[in-house]
């Protein structure tokens, strides 16, 4: 195994990691951007408010595209692991 292909499997792992974590990062970080506003618009300054909705927002998205994250988890891990003797040998 040459330093390409160890180069080409950290990309391609970081590439997953990123195409699987974007979907709850992403609303995530819009339902805090509306909360933020909401708080700095009323002077509301208060914990659980901020936190509460993130944690809604994050289940509500593992829910609707969990089942295909773990798809693509399950795929890149079978790929991965059917290449190691192709690697090794």
């Amino acid at each position: 195994m040459d330093a390409q292909q160890v180069l080409a499997a950290g990309q391609q792992g970081l590439t997953v990691l990123l195409m699987v974590a974007a979907p709850v990062l992403g609303v995530v970080l819009v339902v805090g951007l509306v909360v933020s506003i909401f708080q700095a618009a009323t002077q509301i300054n208060e914990a659980t408010l901020s936190f509460v909705p993130k944690v809604v927002a994050a289940a509500a998205v593992l829910g609707f595209a969990g089942p295909w994250m773990v798809t693509t988890l399950v795929e890149y891990l079978q790929r991965v692991l059917q290449a190691i003797p192709a690697a090794v040998g």
